[in-house]
């Protein structure tokens, strides 16, 4: 076979080799196995040289738990498009078992450039991935809440500041939703702080589930959420944060046979020009706690202020210009009394004398 024209050659360097080998040709038939392959797999040569690798040999699979020999080869994608690819899979072990393995594919041409088929080298990455998995699971822990299972206080200021630097380099507006659960104290004091842990938790799930799956939601701290709103304005935001506030509302849980059901003030506020990422919570806090005034349960927005303000400011100039015209206006005569005029009008000169 062209491919392997030297077979002596291939054989006395790949054999070597501790990592796993195979070739395949154009129609993913395995011409080579190595002895690491047989070692990593299970397999030996005399099972699988002459099969095709979409006979389910290796079964590859993804972290995602998605087979790949049948559709998404990286073997059949090399041979079609002629790029390498390097890619963290799980191989079948004969024996059962699932091996992870750090998988590198490359073509295998001719002379003239042909493509005739591929390489495939493999190496057993259980430590390395059991070392990423490690990593991973230390960044969740020290991004979420334990709790709560959504962005802690530092995953949210870091998001907080990732969208302020979009919206400073390149204008990309965001909203950002200020939200507290109402009486969170009595929740405790009546129910206990179990309660209270599964009021937190129903919050969060209820949030993190009824948002955008590009919107983001975290634990700000003790009863707050803070939840922010990419390429949003506030209007758009009010009706986000009404929706929340009403699902929430309408979220119970029994708990030692008691209901416990909790509702939470809203404060929306947008980014605008002058801001800080400080200042922007700073709003929506204060219309937060300008919802708890209100009576709770509620949902406070700066459109909402505004207006209220532009509301006040307007009546206040009516009420000016209202006493400025009594204060101008002709004081009616009463009916049947004499005003004396000012030639009438006597001042007692006191007595020199005295």
């Amino acid at each position: 076979m062209t491919m392997l024209k030297d077979q002596q050659l291939f054989k006395s360097v790949l054999d070597n080799l501790a990592e796993g080998v195979y070739l395949v040709d154009r129609n993913r038939t395995i011409v080579y196995w190595n002895r690491g392959a047989e070692k990593l797999s299970g397999f030996a040569k005399e099972e699988v040289v002459g099969r095709c690798c979409a006979d389910n040999i290796l079964m590859h699979i993804d972290g995602r738990g998605t087979c790949l020999c049948k559709a998404g080869c990286p073997l059949a994608a090399t041979i079609q498009d002629g790029a390498p690819r390097h890619d963290r899979l799980f191989l079948h072990h004969k024996e059962g078992h699932r091996v992870p393995v750090r998988v590198s594919v490359a073509p295998v041409r001719d002379d003239t450039g042909a493509i005739l088929g591929a390489v495939e080298t493999f190496h057993d990455a259980t430590v390395e991935m059991a070392a990423l998995e490690q990593a991973r699971e230390f960044e969740r822990d020290a991004l979420l809440c334990p709790l709560t299972g959504i962005g802690n206080r530092r995953y949210t200021e870091r998001t907080l500041r990732r969208h302020f630097e979009e919206w400073s380099r390149e204008g990309r507006i965001f909203a950002a939703l200020f939200l507290d659960i109402d009486d969170f104290k009595a929740v405790n004091d009546r129910m206990g702080h179990c309660a209270g842990d599964i009021a937190l938790k129903m919050v969060a799930r209820t949030l993190a589930n009824a948002m955008r799956g590009y919107d983001f939601v975290g634990r700000w701290g003790g009863e707050e959420f803070l939840a922010l709103l990419p390429n949003t304005q506030v209007r758009e935001a009010a009706a986000t944060a009404e929706r929340l506030r009403a699902l929430i509302e309408h979220s119970t849980r029994c708990v030692t046979d008691h209901k416990l059901a909790v509702t939470v003030s809203a404060g929306v506020a947008g980014i605008r020009p002058g801001d800080t990422a400080g200042t922007l919570v700073k709003r929506a806090n204060l219309l937060m706690h300008q919802s708890k005034r209100r009576g709770k349960n509620q949902v406070s927005t700066e459109a909402e202020a505004s207006s209220a303000t532009e509301a006040e400011a307007s009546s206040a100039t009516e009420a000016e210009a209202s006493s400025a015209t009594e204060a101008t206006a002709p004081c009616p005569a009463r009916r049947g009394m004499k005003f004396p005029s000012v030639h009438e009008t006597r001042i007692p000169t006191p007595d020199a004398t005295k």
